[in-house]
C-alpha cells in the first residue's frame, strides 16, 4: 500500500500482522535500545527494523543496524535516508538514496477516530473548520485521524532537514480528497515557521498523498531536491 504513495526511486517494505520472533533479527547494536522495553514495543522496534533491512537489500546496501539518534529519529547508514512507522499490524520502511530525495516521512495509523479531546489538542482552528466540512461530506472516512497522520507524516520528513521539533500547531495541513470517492488523496502542508533550506531554497510546506484500505490510513512526504 504505502509504495502507491512514494516516488519510483523510494523503496518500500511492509508487513501485516503480529510478528513473533522479530526479537532474533536486532543486531547486538540495537537490543540495549529496548533492553528495558515491554514485549509489544520490542516486537515493533524489531519487526520494523526487519522491514528496513529488507528495503536496503532492494537498494543494494548491505543490512545494517538502525540505531537512533537526536528525538528517536532512525540513524541511516551512509547515503540512504528514509522513514519507518508502525501500529497495530502494521509496520513499514521506506528508504532512498539521498542522491533521489532530500528527506521522506511516512505513517501509517489504524482507520478510526481520535479519542476525544485529541483533534483538538492537535489541529488548528482552520484544520478544524476543514475537518467538520470532510466529514459531513465523506462520513465514512476518519478525516481526524488522516489529518494526526499527515502531521506525523511532515514532522518525520522535516526533522532530518531541520533537527529541530515542528509543533503541531506549526503546520496547517489541508487535506484534498481523491475524485469520485476514491480512498485516496493529498494533502498541503504549510509551514507557520521558517522551513527547511534546501539546494539554496527555503520551502514554504510540503505536499503529501495518502490512501484509506486494509483498516488502515497511510500518509507519505517525499521532499524532492528541487
Amino acid at each position: 500500500m504505502i509504495e502507491d504513495l512514494l516516488p519510483e526511486s523510494v523503496v518500500a517494505v511492509e508487513a501485516f500482522g503480529e510478528p513473533r520472533d522479530a526479537d532474533s533479527a536486532l543486531f547486538p547494536e540495537e537490543r540495549p535500545l529496548v533492553a528495558r522495553a515491554v514485549a509489544k514495543r520490542r516486537r515493533e522496534f524489531a519487526s520494523v527494523r526487519v522491514c528496513a533491512r529488507h528495503a536496503m537489500e532492494k537498494l543494494g546496501v548491505p543490512p545494517a543496524p538502525v540505531l537512533t539518534g537526536e528525538r528517536g529519529a532512525p540513524v541511516w547508514p551512509e547515503g540512504l535516508t528514509g522513514s519507518m512507522t508502525h501500529c497495530d499490524g502494521y509496520r513499514a520502511a521506506a528508504l532512498v538514496r539521498t542522491g533521489e530525495l532530500a528527506s521522506l516521512g511516512i505513517d501509517g495509523e489504524t482507520h478510526a477516530a481520535l479519542p476525544d479531546g485529541v483533534l483538538d489538542a492537535i489541529a488548528l482552528p482552520g484544520e478544524r473548520e476543514r475537518h467538520r466540512a470532510l466529514a459531513a461530506a465523506r462520513p465514512e472516512v476518519h478525516w481526524d485521524r488522516l489529518l494526526f497522520s499527515a502531521k506525523e507524516s511532515v514532522y518525520k520528513a522535516w526533522f532530518p532537514l531541520t533537527r529541530a521539533w515542528l509543533d503541531f500547531a506549526e503546520a496547517d495541513i489541508e487535506l484534498l480528497p481523491g475524485a469520485d470517492g476514491a480512498a485516496r488523496g493529498a494533502f498541503h502542508a504549510r509551514l507557520l515557521v521558517p522551513g527547511p533550506v534546501v539546494a539554496g531554497v527555503r520551502l514554504a510546506g510540503f505536499e503529501g498523498r495518502w490512501v484509506i484500505g486494509q483498516g488502515l490510513v497511510l500518509t507519505a512526504v517525499p521532499v524532492p531536491h528541487s
